[in-house]
């Protein structure tokens, strides 16, 4: 559904029962973390009309109570809202509280609450966020989303791959492609397949990024601040994942595609990768050879990814054996996220991380991902710039990010030695 306003959301989710309130809470969480192209305003205004709902519910119960019922705010009088230690990050209360409490501003006593129920919640979630001080807040649910949408829309293998927040250290069962039906010879016993499945499993990187604004935040509105917090986080943090999806050595860092997969250049069975001898010239058939490289069942769904400069260096200049251009570039009306065009039928994906003359052919959107379990931290300290007028704000992010089936990619590449 897509809902105008928060009054029309409200409106049609008024009659719903708390557990269905937050089932369809929680599937619009997974519909923000797995596709790129839903409305992610239209998803915030669910979301909000959701609460909203959550919060009627609870008036409701207070008024059967016996708390009156103010009939011109609609609000319950002598009974506070309470908060839910799983919901709390989602309320509107909450967000209130985050922005306001970084900015140094004063909290009224329902904001208090929520901020307090969220940070004994943040305490027990993951000893990795102990900090020695107060002013350390877990993102609002609603700014989180904002964040990961913001970065898919970037484009890139970002926009690409598969999300995960799910605990470190726990194995994660993924399917691979499974063989085709056979011909069934009539009155056959017919032998049971055992589904392929791999284990991925996630460990816990920090990212940390520092930067710092006047103290003239303190007379921002909440809505400008938090815009300014969204576009940074997306820029230090998510960025920085973008990269090791690509460059990620494994080494206190996620694992990217380079390291993350064993590339063989030499013919045979376990061939993954084409090389071009240092000074030499990608040609068409180098392209073609590279395609046929990639498993039939990984193929569905793979997409070409390149730099920009590779993009208009290597294929913009490059026929096929009829004289035709191998790559065609899609009208403005096709174009998603990131895709340019197509090379041999696949899509192409253009992400600036990777180096110059290096091609992947894979399927990014199943078999390549980043975990981020417990959100983004934000703390303020004004120590540092106590002479300058200036706020510190440090961005902390519990993180990995691998391929996941090393099958599902193939490389095309010139040695650069």
């Amino acid at each position: 559904m897509n809902f105008k306003t928060v009054a029309e959301a409200f409106n049609h989710y008024k009659g719903y029962t708390l557990e269905q309130l937050e089932q369809r809470a929680a599937e619009i969480k997974g519909l923000i973390e797995r596709d790129a192209n839903v409305d992610i305003n239209a998803l915030n205004i669910e979301l909000t009309g959701i609460k909203e709902a959550k919060a009627n519910l609870a008036d409701k119960a207070a008024e059967q109570r016996g708390a009156a019922v103010n009939v011109i705010t609609g609000q319950s009088q002598g009974a506070k809202p309470t908060f839910d230690a799983e919901t709390v990050f989602d309320t509107r209360e909450y967000r209130n509280a985050f922005l306001k409490s970084l900015m140094g501003q004063q909290l009224s006593d329902v904001e208090k609450d929520a901020y307090n129920v969220a940070m004994k919640e943040a305490e027990k979630r993951n000893d990795d966020y102990n900090t020695s001080t107060n002013a350390a807040a877990v993102l609002p649910t609603a700014m989180l989303n904002e964040i990961i949408k913001k970065a898919r829309t970037i484009g890139g293998l970002m926009g690409e791959c598969r999300a995960f927040a799910v605990p470190t250290k726990i194995a994660i069962p993924i399917g691979t492609p499974s063989s085709k039906a056979s011909w069934h010879t009539e009155g056959d016993a017919v032998e049971t397949e055992k589904a392929t499945v791999s284990n991925i499993t996630f460990d816990g990187y920090e990212i940390i990024k520092i930067f710092s604004i006047s103290a003239k935040v303190r007379k921002m509105s909440i809505a400008a601040f938090e815009s300014y917090l969204t576009d940074e986080l997306t820029a230090c943090v998510m960025e920085c994942i973008a990269d090791a999806l690509v460059n990620g050595t494994g080494s206190g860092q996620g694992t990217g595609l380079e390291s993350g997969v064993t590339w063989v250049k030499t013919s045979g069975s376990t061939q993954n990768a084409i090389e071009i001898a240092n000074g030499g010239t990608i040609t068409y058939d180098d392209v073609v050879d590279t395609a046929a490289l990639l498993k039939r069942g990984y193929a569905q769904g793979a997409k070409w990814a390149m730099n920009n400069k590779t993009l208009y260096n290597v294929f913009f200049k490059m026929n096929d054996s009829n004289a035709q251009p191998i790559f065609v570039a899609k009208t403005l009306g096709e174009k998603a996220a990131g895709d340019v065009g197509r090379i041999l039928g696949f899509d192409v994906v253009i992400d600036d991380n990777i180096a110059d003359d290096v091609i992947y052919l894979g399927n990014y959107s199943k078999y390549l991902g980043y975990n981020m379990p417990e959100g983004i931290v934000i703390e303020t300290s004004k120590d540092s710039g106590f002479r300058k007028g200036l706020i510190d704000y440090r961005a902390m992010a519990i993180a990995d990010c691998k391929p996941i089936i090393a099958d599902a990619f193939v490389k095309l590449y010139i040695a650069t030695a």
